[in-house]
């Protein structure tokens, strides 16, 4: 029988980081979460809430909260949940304060701007030592807090270390897969994010059901194209962690990727759309590198370059639209 982790520490407190908090508590662990906010700390140890990232969901009171990283430094089991561009300097504060033998789970999806670095390559050049993992797949905060079922993927070349992982917070509602194909799951994660700003924005131009399939479909050949040109395996892109998570962000609004879309199709400007919000819409991070990624390994991702050119407002969407329509007909498996 395989051992479970006894304590978990969440470095992150934003929506995705508190249901990963919330799901090792129900399975038992102790569990100690980190957040930079003061008013998050307070939140959770003494409303048993996140009023910033997840209001209106009641946390397990197993969870306790700190502001002060060594705090959770010596769990035997790390879930590292920042954004994705801030994943470097949340490893580079970790490092000096974990134990031997440590186990840090990257939770991030999104790919480094100005490096192309995946998050396992982050945690490489930072903490070598280290045994990669990575958790990723479909699956929304606010229904995984409040114990909705819920299939996700953790992928590890060390298939002990991901199956403990599984034992750790594996829950009859919370079912983790194990692979050992980091890069198919770090990559269905980030495309995955970039297509969904796509879809939002069909959704708030009303260009109705179809076109959103048509995007779905071809961003997942786009995912398919640039997971295979890197090392990836087509099991893990067609599976939980890629169109699996893809089919989830794409068709729903509750998605942040997806809803920054909508308003951008709706006409509203990129800057007040981000202005009004405390978290982060991954796709629009990672866009660039993904679109530099593609460049760099000769794969054509044109709706992912559209909604890069989108977002650095470099053509407008009814620009992006007609040039994506404009596209020469071909083979569909082309």
């Amino acid at each position: 029988m395989i051992k479970a982790y006894e304590s978990v520490g969440v470095v992150g407190a934003g929506a995705w980081g508190t249901a990963l908090a919330q799901v090792a508590a129900a399975a038992k662990r102790a569990v100690t979460i980190w957040a930079r906010e003061p008013e998050v700390v307070e939140g959770i140890n003494q409303a048993r809430e996140n009023p910033l990232f997840l209001p209106g969901v009641r946390l397990n009171p197993v969870i306790r909260a700190t502001d002060d990283l060594e705090e959770l430094a010596s769990a035997d089991l790390i879930l590292a949940v920042p954004p994705a561009q801030h994943m470097r300097a949340t490893l580079q504060a970790l490092k000096p304060l974990l134990a031997p033998g440590a186990r840090v789970v990257l939770c991030a999806k999104g790919v480094e701007r100005g490096t192309l670095a995946l998050m396992t390559d982050v945690l490489r050049e930072e903490i070598p030592e280290l045994t990669p993992a990575v958790l990723s797949g479909p699956g929304f905060a606010k229904d995984v807090a409040r114990g909705l079922p819920t299939a996700t993927t953790i992928a590890s070349p060390d298939q002990h270390l991901a199956q403990r992982i599984v034992a750790t917070i594996g829950l009859p509602t919370f079912r983790p897969y194990v692979a050992d194909d980091l890069v198919g799951a770090e990559i269905g994660g980030a495309v995955k994010n970039v297509i969904a700003i796509a879809c939002g924005v069909a959704e708030g131009r009303k260009l109705g059901d179809g076109a959103r399939a048509a995007l779905i479909t071809r961003g997942f050949a786009e995912l398919t194209r640039l997971g295979l040109a890197m090392g990836g395996k087509a099991e893990t892109l067609s599976g939980l962690c890629g169109l699996g998570d893809l089919v989830l962000t794409c068709a729903s609004l509750t998605s942040r990727n997806t809803s920054l879309g909508a308003a951008l199709g709706e006409g509203r400007a990129l800057a007040d759309i981000l202005a009004e919000r405390r978290s982060v819409a991954e796709g629009a991070e990672s866009a660039p590198a993904v679109v530099a990624l593609a460049r760099k390994h000769n794969v054509d991702m044109p709706i992912s370059a559209a909604v890069d050119d989108i977002i650095a407002e470099r053509i407008s969407i009814d620009e992006a639209i007609t040039a994506l329509l404009s596209r020469p007909f071909k083979a569909e498996g082309v």
